[in-house]
């Protein structure tokens, strides 16, 4: 990563009081309270989840990603971009400590297809200590919109989906299922509280392993008040209370523009391939 003009992993640490709090809650559209309460972290998430879309175009681009705080927020906020796992739940846990409240990084596992768990360091996730625990996520694309108790016994209803959190074997298991439908796991964590540093290995494998699912194809999804919109290489699908129509575009102007009326995403991008 060296000769972009941008710091290595690490090396530069922004302190809460240097990042600019009302760029950051401009960006997301978000105009309620900033006290550290339950209801505001729930609106804080709602709203960076409906703002900032989940994306992985930098790897397509051949932008190399950087874990602080600085980069990232020159990324998502000035340049108003997206990011993963990251990027998204790196940078929200600063905005969530500039404004008061105790949060921490967690390492997750996500689930896959063999019915076991991925490696350390796979998904970032947050840990929101307030009278309750929550856990809060802003960077799994679709999946809970509002934050879930972390110690609350049964299931957790959000629109046409429940949550549960399985306290099993020291770790703890998200879990997600359609109304009606079976329990599917998303991914597991520990309360261990982690920095940047511990996930520089594993995000430079989502960005450069064939095994990666991120280097497979471009990515950008945005949740709406009625569902999601996606594009997915060149197709693009709107998902309205659990309907999902899907068209192909006509090409990368087209998929280009969509970024920009859809997404908010208006930097020019070069792609290193593209495909349907």
């Amino acid at each position: 990563m060296s000769g972009t003009g941008v710091p290595p992993v690490g090396s530069l640490i922004v302190s809460q009081h240097r990042m600019n709090v009302a760029a950051y809650l401009d960006r997301i559209n978000y105009r309620g309270s900033v006290m550290p309460t339950a209801e505001t972290l729930c609106a804080l998430q709602v709203a960076h989840l409906r703002s900032v879309p989940f994306e992985n175009l930098s790897i397509h681009a051949g932008q190399p990603i950087i874990l602080n705080d600085e980069a990232l927020f020159e990324k998502i906020v000035t340049r108003k971009r997206g990011g993963f796992c990251y990027e998204l739940n790196g940078l929200f846990a600063g905005l969530l400590s500039s404004i008061g409240f105790e949060v921490h990084k967690l390492s997750a596992r996500v689930a896959n297809a063999e019915g076991g768990f991925g490696a350390e360091f796979d998904h970032m996730t947050l840990l929101v200590n307030l009278e309750d625990r929550w856990l809060a996520d802003v960077g799994f694309g679709d999946s809970f919109i509002q934050p879930l108790r972390l110690d609350y016994s049964g299931e957790q209803l959000q629109g046409l989906r429940g949550y549960d959190i399985v306290n099993q074997d020291g770790g703890f298991i998200l879990r997600q299922r359609e109304l009606g439908g079976d329990w599917k796991s998303q991914y597991r964590f520990t309360l261990e509280p982690h920095e940047y540093p511990d996930y520089e290995e594993m995000c430079h494998h989502q960005q450069t392993s064939p095994q990666s699912h991120f280097t497979q194809g471009r990515i950008c999804t945005l949740a709406t008040e009625s569902g999601r919109i996606s594009l997915s290489e060149l197709r693009f699908i709107t998902t309205v209370m659990g309907e999902k129509e899907e068209r192909v575009l006509a090409d990368e102007n087209e998929y280009a523009l969509m970024l920009r009326e859809r997404f908010g995403i208006c930097e020019q991008l070069k792609f290193r391939s593209a495909k349907v």
